[in-house]
């Protein structure tokens, strides 16, 4: 399988296939185009009980699989809003743990499942759910970034805080937790809502720079109502 990234402001991944049998599954409804000779197959990926649990995290019941029936098909998924595509090499590392609703596309090598935070603080108030994701297996997974990428490797003990919105992905030697904004007046005033993302090294933090829920939330306050 060998890969390339399409576009800028709307990006997309194509994928080509170099033997038959070469597979790529994502959600429903996540791929953009295809060439002949690929069959696809709809299917609850992991049985009942895993597919219940990426619904909670944020994906389709459902996932859709693309096997190559011959070699030098294509195939292309898209991302959902603007912003980059993300790719990363599951077995060469350690795995993701990353945030609902990131998850674009990945080889079926590639176990996609739910991962419950370690505190349950951190789920309960963190402003993403309670319920992440998990990201294990060999192969590759692409990830869908709101606006810009930006990385950061976390050294042993560094701690960066974001807003939850912000977060998209981190390697699972990162320690994750919620840490209360201090102050009232910086609570009420501060437009950074109760909680921050206390992230701590070692490992690889995957930030993003567009928070969409934030966006979202002020087109909903432009439109009129009756």
């Amino acid at each position: 399988m060998q890969y390339r990234m399409i576009g800028s402001t709307m990006p997309a991944v194509e994928i080509y296939f170099d033997a038959p049998g070469e597979s790529m599954y994502t959600q429903s409804g996540g791929m953009a185009w295809m060439s002949e000779g690929i069959s696809m197959d709809s299917n609850m990926k992991g049985g009942l009980g895993k597919s219940i649990g990426r619904m909670f995290s944020g994906e389709s019941l459902f996932m859709a699989t693309y096997r190559a029936e011959r070699a030098g098909s294509i195939i292309a998924f898209a991302s959902t809003v603007a912003g980059e595509v993300f790719s990363y090499d599951v077995g060469a590392n350690s795995g993701l743990i990353c945030q609902k609703g990131a998850f674009l596309c990945a080889q079926e090598t590639v176990t996609l499942s739910v991962a419950f935070s370690k505190k349950f603080s951190a789920g309960l108030f963190g402003g993403e759910g309670f319920i992440l994701q998990d990201i294990s297996g060999t192969g590759m997974v692409f990830l869908e970034i709101d606006g810009n990428k930006v990385e950061k490797n976390l050294a042993p003990g560094e701690v960066i805080k974001v807003d939850t919105g912000n977060v998209v992905a981190f390697e699972k030697s990162v320690k994750y937790e919620i840490e209360t904004v201090k102050g009232l007046k910086n609570i009420f005033l501060g437009g950074e809502g109760l909680f921050l993302t206390k992230l701590t090294g070692p490992g690889k933090v995957i930030l993003q720079t567009q928070n969409f829920n934030e966006f979202a939330g002020r087109i909903i306050k432009l439109v009129p109502s009756k």
